[in-house]
């Protein structure tokens, strides 16, 4: 009886090893502050990894800006300082210039994994910053131009605007003098007049405080924010196809988390309206003008920058 009782024992015993050795930890960070707009779904995605993933994954959340700076989040993962991050391609363009085109790849996720836009992208993550690119949200949320100065017409010329890479080439196009902060800088900015507007998603402003700040939104929105979550390439490699097959499926699970996007950008629109931020808006044919503008600029510079990728990006976005 003691026998097999001891030999059961062992066998649990065992079982049990061998399933926490199997367990990993990823340490992960975000470019955006905890429990704002653009960190809320990926704290959502870690919560539902380190339910599902019991045994196989657990994703040890390290925190924002506060823990890293956004602007050195890419370089962490391509080190492997950390395993994952919710970061923006805009913060990272100086490892990876064709991230600069992610804000206009305007299809749904979906189609761009059958389409090979995921797969070009995803090589170039691999080659350039050394990362899995795991996921993309906020695929159909857009950008606006936030101001303080009331313009006349669709010109920036005399103004001072915040910007990240997102933004730079339209402001400059259109005459503006484009001056690059960390998002934790600009309510100061603003405040003291060191910058006369910004650039920003339709969504997210309250969790900052900026519409205290703000008197303007420009129309139309243009372009579309992407927030990816990347994996360092020799972490992802490290995982059996179990743990690879979680990482994956919760990641679809937070793209499909867009679809809650448009309830959101209808409230965040009457918000602002109700904190007495107005619209401007100088018509169809202006907004259409500013449009081609602002996608023209973008996709020359990303070109520039990386003539064969550039183009077939564009290539595959049709814009």
């Amino acid at each position: 009886m003691r026998l097999a009782t001891y030999a059961a024992w062992a066998v649990f015993t065992l079982g049990m090893n061998t399933a926490c050795a199997q367990e990993v930890t990823l340490r992960a960070v975000t470019s955006f502050a905890e429990g704002t707009q653009f960190s809320k779904n990926f704290e959502r995605f870690i919560e539902k990894v380190n339910k599902d993933g019991k045994g196989l994954v657990q994703i040890n959340y390290i925190g924002g800006p506060r823990a890293m700076p956004p602007f050195e989040v890419g370089n962490a993962v391509r080190t492997r300082v950390v395993d994952m991050a919710n970061v923006t391609g805009a913060f990272y363009t100086n490892l990876l210039p064709e991230s600069d085109a992610l804000k206009l790849l305007s299809k749904p996720m979906s189609e761009q994994r059958k389409n090979g836009t995921w797969e070009l992208v995803n090589q170039l993550h691999n080659q350039k910053l050394n990362s899995y690119y795991l996921a993309r949200q906020f695929h159909n949320v857009p950008f606006h131009i936030y101001l303080n100065k009331k313009p006349e017409k669709l010109d920036f010329t005399g103004l001072k605007i915040r910007v990240t890479p997102v933004y730079k080439d339209i402001v400059e196009a259109l005459g503006g003098t484009a001056i690059t902060t960390a998002p934790g800088d600009v309510y100061t900015a603003l405040e003291r007049g060191v910058v006369d507007g910004y650039g920003w998603p339709v969504t997210g402003i309250f969790d900052l405080g900026w519409e205290k700040v703000t008197k303007y939104r420009l129309e139309p929105p243009f372009y579309g924010v992407e927030v990816n979550v990347l994996v360092n390439l020799d972490s992802w490699k490290s995982l059996n196809d179990a743990q690879r097959k979680l990482l994956t499926d919760s990641a679809q699970w937070l793209e499909g988390l867009d679809s809650e996007n448009i309830d959101a950008i209808k409230a965040e629109r009457e918000r602002q309206a109700k904190a007495g931020i107005q619209s401007i808006d100088f018509g169809p044919e202006e907004s259409k003008r500013f449009i081609d503008k602002a996608n023209d600029a973008a996709w020359q510079s990303v070109i520039k920058r990386a003539p064969d990728s550039g183009a077939k990006l564009r290539q595959l976005a049709g814009n």
